[in-house]
């Protein structure tokens, strides 16, 4: 592995390369929850906003993300399509798409390649931003083979925006011009806005009960108002669990939805987080390992443990000397010299305890994060020795 430049993460402005006419649509909707200036706002609408905004925040808990993202639980061709259905009625776009994004995202995520890491482009773009990006505009069907082979999915993945307009004339139908505008457009964008915060804040604001390798937060505010997608630290920690909150009072209702679904035969196969994770014993992966590493050396200015020994501070011929001597590398040489001193594993240590949810996998932690110090280093001070 190439050791990192541990003193920037910034990666290259990516927003000129938004589509914005695709933006119009999106911004239409906003607009036209306005217009309930005109339609009045009556109570048959205000009803349908409020089923239409919890039933379509399960579906996207239950559908888009536990069933289609995650596979956390199973359940028969007919029932797949009704999630699927009801997922995209979100306007949200194909289930396909939305699956494949977020495979990518637990794949890297908050790194360089993340397609909506708040860390790297900010809060807003991490938001709603990202997904009017060129680049993110055609999905990966390769992470979705799963899913492809049903014809149905991929009648809704090329039609993807059917349910939401059927949907929308539904509302119309049942209540006028208040029920399309307060029933089907203000839950939408109410809907959007709940499921976009998974993606931005929820990296941003809560608490880390798990080392995950990436900046995902546990935040009650959001659990409450979808649905339990809130605990997305927990998540982080075991991605293919049906349930998202891990404690008995961490307010989960799409879990226990699905759960009496499954008592009904409707679903069936949950996942669970098996004990060892629950009690936060678990060892971590390499992943994750290498990224709290990085997170933790990170903390360590390279320029600080070279600054005594770059060229203009010390002879040239013992530089020479420290580079050439040892078989063991660049910084080994260095040390031995004694020109060069680098973090200890105690204070890596303490640092870590400081940084990081109590694990059992902070030595390997540590030893990998010395080790791309080490490497960083070395790296600096090779381009610099003459």
């Amino acid at each position: 592995m190439t050791a990192p430049d541990l003193r920037s993460d910034k990666v290259a402005d990516t927003h000129d390369d938004i589509i914005y006419p695709s933006t119009l649509p999106f911004i239409g909707l906003h607009l036209a929850c306005i217009a309930a200036i005109w339609t009045g706002i009556t109570w048959q609408a205000v009803a349908i906003c409020l089923v239409l905004y919890w039933l379509r925040i399960f579906s996207i808990g239950a559908g888009y993300h536990r069933y289609f993202s995650h596979r956390s639980f199973s359940t028969s061709r007919a029932f797949q399509f009704v999630l699927a259905v009801l997922s995209q009625s979100t306007a949200q776009k194909s289930v396909l798409w939305w699956a494949a994004k977020h495979r990518h995202h637990h794949l890297h995520s908050d790194t360089i390649q993340d397609v909506h890491s708040p860390r790297h482009l900010g809060f807003f773009h991490s938001h709603v931003g990202w997904i009017f990006t060129r680049k993110h505009h055609v999905a990966d069907l390769a992470k979705v083979g799963d899913f492809t082979r049903y014809r149905e999915l991929l009648w809704l993945h090329r039609f993807e925006i059917m349910p939401a307009v059927c949907l929308g004339t539904l509302c119309f139908l049942v209540g006028g011009w208040s029920g399309l505008v307060v029933g089907f457009c203000w839950s939408t964008v109410l809907v959007y806005h709940a499921t976009f915060c998974i993606n931005s804040l929820a990296h941003v604001s809560g608490r880390k009960r798990y080392v995950t390798g990436d900046d995902s937060r546990n935040n009650w505010l959001l659990a409450l108002i979808t649905m339990g997608e809130g605990w997305h630290n927990n998540h982080h920690a075991y991605q293919s669990s049906v349930r998202q909150g891990f404690k008995w009072w961490e307010w989960d209702p799409t879990y226990y939805i699905l759960r009496l679904l499954s008592w009904l035969g409707v679903v069936w196969d949950l996942k669970r987080p098996p004990v060892n994770v629950l009690r936060n014993e678990h060892r971590l992966g390499m992943r994750v390992i290498d990224r709290a590493a990085l997170e933790l050396a990170s903390h360590f200015s390279l320029d600080a443990i070279i600054a005594a020994v770059l060229p203009d501070q010390l002879p040239l011929d013992r530089m020479r000397e420290a580079l050439a001597e040892s078989r063991l590398g660049v910084v080994a040489g260095l040390l031995k010299a004694n020109l060069v001193s680098l973090p200890s594993r105690e204070e890596l240590l303490v640092k870590a305890r400081g940084m990081f949810a109590a694990t059992p996998s902070f030595e390997e932690i540590v030893d990998r994060a010395h080790d791309l110090i080490v490497r960083a280093v070395a790296m600096r001070l090779a381009a610099a020795a003459p």
